[in-house]
């Protein structure tokens, strides 16, 4: 998403509201009287009441109810009782989008199309002066429309101006006349390829899939650095709110980086973030001859890149084996060659980048496999493999993602999100292979689980509930979506921590509360290790800490 120049009065009061809050100072303290769960080395449930924190913000002791607590402290803090976790981390998500998104108009708690227009509407009204309109979140399936939306339905309330709205998944663009014409679009127009222009009567009908959203895109007015600052500060405040105080973003761009550089250098930069390049060039730009190091006393560091091979679901641009059954004739929109796949990821591995690449049909995750084999014969040792998404594989490839360290990172909630549209996507006999945690993890594949936000909420806990349930926030549907998939407790908490931390090369600074490592942690009501599945996802956070700091 790339939203216009914006300098508002309302923006420039959250840029000194989300900024330029003063940071405490680093002590030696004591966190007492707490129910502490940790895993430990062995991956094992760990109990302590108290954490010691040092001054250079790592747990220096975990102590037991028994043991003597040390006099020479600068601080104390009794959390009467409270649960003590370590700080979740999201495995995959799009930082600078999350923030964007709660900065312009968002349709995603939409259920007609009549509800967006009048949401679109409203939105214009309220800002006369923005030269073009910007919006996220849309979605044709919870609409029940049965099709994609068109400029003409974009029109019938603005236009004026030009509109560009980003479906939910990311994966396809809705426009109105203006934008066309502002993007020069025709019936003559051509997507590149991995991209798809959505046809009615022989003109565009003012859908974008894919590489086609390039075409309006890139006559979007970019945000300025003020608007990247502000955005990054409202994902910071929308991610830590929720228990997050670490992530992967996926597709990190040099705009991107700059502003988490920029944060870190005024000491801003509270989550922590494992970056991942928007390709090649932005890995070679923003790195040069490999990875960085960990910055801002372990708040930022690029670890690889971020590769697409196909497209999403909704917008049945996953690419298939087969034909989508409620699409015959359209198998997806593999966006690279086999050939240029490899390619690219020889290009960061032998530069010892780690690779994560998007593929979510089966098809993408079959080739992608084939792929990681080959380049593993060539690039040995700890690579950690990463396919992004892994939604739909084919039962007859998942014993090969276990082979050479691959990691499988998923998003549960996108299942209790996707359900309905998957079974029309992919039909009753595809779906075995679809969203398969348990069959994953019982072949020895780790998985670290993320929410793809803004795609979906940041909330690890609501995320834990489903890959423990298979069932959404309603308990629906009861006993859980193909339940032979569901995860044990302990298995989704290491997805969101240990398990997520090591899908990053961190394992040794966070996602366990151990000696040495970060004191990253959060204080909440409720047992995790006893309590339901539907009171952990109603969970959040009284306090968050990071590196020894309260941060929320």
């Amino acid at each position: 998403m790339m939203p216009q120049t914006w300098a508002k009065g309302a923006l420039k009061a959250s840029l000194a509201a989300l900024l330029l809050a003063p940071a405490p100072l680093l002590a030696d303290g004591l966190i007492d009287n707490v129910s502490g769960l940790t895993l430990d080395e062995k991956g094992e449930w760990k109990r302590f009441t108290g954490l010691v924190i040092d001054d250079d913000g790592k747990v220096k002791t975990l102590l037991d109810r028994k043991d003597k607590r040390p006099a020479d402290l600068d601080f104390r803090l009794d959390a009467k009782g409270q649960t003590m976790l370590p700080g979740m981390i999201d495995a995959h998500v799009h930082v600078m989008e999350i923030g964007f998104a709660a900065l312009t108009l968002d349709l995603s708690a939409t259920t007609s199309l009549a509800e967006a227009q009048a949401k679109l509407a409203a939105y214009a009204a309220e800002n006369p002066d923005f030269p073009w309109i910007i919006g996220t979140g849309w979605n044709q399936e919870k609409w029940g429309l049965g099709r994609f939306p068109t400029a003409a339905e974009i029109d019938s309330v603005i236009s004026d101006r030009p509109v560009w709205l980003s479906r939910a998944d990311g994966h396809a663009g809705w426009a109105n006349s203006k934008a066309m014409q502002a993007a020069g679009i025709s019936a003559q127009s051509r997507s590149a390829p991995g991209g798809r222009i959505e046809m009615a009567g022989g003109k565009p009908s003012g859908v974008f899939v894919d590489k086609a959203m390039d075409l309006l895109t890139a006559k979007i007015p970019a945000p300025r650095a003020a608007d990247r600052d502000v955005a990054l500060a409202k994902a910071q405040q929308i991610l830590i709110a929720r228990g997050v105080t670490a992530v992967a973003d996926m597709g990190t761009s040099l705009d991107d980086w700059q502003a988490f550089r920029r944060a870190g250098d005024r000491g801003a930069l509270q989550i922590r973030i494992m970056a991942y390049a928007a390709g090649i060039d932005q890995m070679v730009t923003i790195a040069g001859p490999g990875p960085t190091p960990w910055l801002y006393e372990d708040r930022l560091r690029l670890n690889g890149v971020k590769l697409y091979y196909d497209g999403a679901l909704g917008s049945r641009g996953a690419w298939l084996k087969a034909p989508y059954s409620d699409d015959p004739g359209n198998r997806g929109l593999p966006m690279l060659t086999g050939t240029q796949l490899r390619n690219l990821m020889s290009r960061a591995a032998m530069d010892e980048f780690q690779v994560a690449v998007h593929a979510i049909g089966d098809a993408a995750n079959a080739d992608l496999i084939d792929a990681i084999e080959e380049m593993a014969l060539t690039y040995q040792g700890d690579r950690r493999w990463r396919i992004e998404h892994a939604q739909v594989i084919d039962p007859a490839d998942l014993a090969r993602v276990a082979r050479f360290g691959t990691f499988a990172s998923m998003q549960p909630v996108h299942q209790t999100s996707d359900r309905l549209m998957a079974e029309a996507r992919l039909g009753p006999n595809r779906l075995a292979g679809a969203y398969a945690w348990a069959s994953l993890a019982k072949l020895g594949v780790p998985l670290a689980f993320g929410s793809d936000a803004p795609v979906e909420v940041s909330n690890p806990f609501e995320s834990i509930a489903v890959a423990m349930t298979r069932e959404d926030m309603s308990g629906q549907p009861f006993g859980g979506w193909q339940p032979q998939e569901r995860i044990n407790r302990q298995a989704a908490f290491a997805a969101h921590t240990s398990d997520a931390a090591k899908s990053g090369f961190a394992e040794s600074r966070i996602g366990k509360l151990l000696p040495g490592m970060r004191a990253d942690f959060l204080l909440i009501d409720g047992d995790f290790e006893f309590a339901s599945p539907s009171e952990i996802r109603k969970w959040r956070p009284n306090e968050v800490w990071i590196g020894g700091k309260r941060a929320f």
